[in-house]
C-alpha cells in the first residue's frame, strides 16, 4: 500500500498532495490504481505475468506435454484405489485427469489453482471426459484452501518455485494431509531450468528438504525420471 501511495504521489506528475491528486483524478481511478498496484506483486510472484488463456497455451503445448512423462510420473506415486490427491497448481490440468484415472471412481482429486480461469478450464475438461472424482479448488496465495483434511498425496509439479512464501505455504498445506500423507515435489535443477538466470524462481532439492524438515517431513523416496528435474516424496517423521 505504501508503494502504491508513493507512486500516486511521486509519479510522473511529480510530488502531489492527496488533496490535489483527488482534484486531478476521479476517486474511482485512484482507488483502482491503488488496488492494482497492491495486488500486482503477489500475483506475479505466485503466477507470473500471464492470463489463464496464455498459461493454457503454454502448458498444453505438444512439445511440453511430451517431456512431462505424465504416465510414468503418476505411476511412480503408486496410488491406491480410493486415494485423495491434491494437484497443487494444477494449471491446465495435464496431470489432473491421469491422477483421477489412477485413484479410480472411489478416489478424489482436488485440482487446485489460484487462477479462477484455470480452475474453470480444468472443470470443463473434466465434464467433457465425464469424470466425476475431480473437484476444482480456487486456492489462496499462502494456503491451498482445500475443502477437507483428507489428502493422501499433495502433488506439486513445477509449481513450488512459483510460490513466494514457500515455507508458509507448506506449513499451511501439511494439516490437510492424513497422518500417512505424502508431499511430492517435482522441480527443475536450477542450472538446467527455464529460470536459471532468475534466482528468485529457483528451488533446490536441499532447500526443499530443509523447508520440509521445518514442518516435520522428511524425504522417503526419490525417482530418477527426468534429466532436468528432481522428483522427491516427503512424509512425516
Amino acid at each position: 500500500m505504501k508503494a502504491a501511495l508513493y507512486f500516486l504521489r511521486c509519479g510522473p506528475l511529480g510530488p502531489l498532495s492527496m488533496s490535489s491528486l483527488f482534484r486531478i483524478l476521479p476517486f474511482r481511478t485512484i482507488a483502482c490504481t491503488i488496488f492494482a498496484l497492491v495486488l500486482a506483486p503477489a500475483t506475479f510472484a505466485q503466477l507470473g505475468a500471464r492470463s489463464a488463456e496464455e498459461w493454457v497455451r503454454m502448458l498444453d503445448s505438444k512439445n511440453r506435454v511430451m517431456k512431462l512423462q505424465v504416465d510414468a510420473a503418476v505411476a511412480a506415486l503408486k496410488l491406491a484405489p480410493g486415494s485423495v490427491v491434491a494437484d497443487i497448481g494444477a494449471g491446465s490440468g495435464v496431470f489432473t485427469l491421469p491422477l483421477a484415472k489412477a485413484v479410480g471412481p472411489g478416489g478424489m482429486i482436488y485440482a487446485v489453482d489460484i487462477d479462477q480461469g484455470l480452475v474453470e478450464h480444468i472443470m470443463k475438461k473434466v465434464k467433457e471426459e465425464k469424470v466425476t472424482q475431480v473437484t476444482g479448488v480456487l486456492g489462496q496465495f499462502t494456503d491451498p484452501a482445500l475443502p477437507a483434511r483428507n489428502v493422501d498425496v499433495a502433488f506439486i509439479y513445477d509449481v513450488l518455485h512459483h510460490i513466494e512464501d514457500r515455507v508458509g505455504y507448506l506449513k499451511n498445506l501439511a494439516p490437510y494431509l492424513t497422518s500417512t500423507g505424502r508431499i511430492v515435489v517435482i522441480d527443475f535443477y536450477p542450472e538446467l531450468g527455464p529460470h536459471k538466470n532468475d534466482p528468485t524462481l529457483q528451488v533446490t532439492k536441499s532447500q526443499s528438504e530443509a523447508w520440509m524438515a521445518s514442518i516435520g517431513f522428511k524425504p522417503v523416496a526419490e525417482h530418477k525420471l527426468y534429466d532436468d528435474k528432481w522428483y522427491v516424496e516427503y512424509a512425516r517423521r
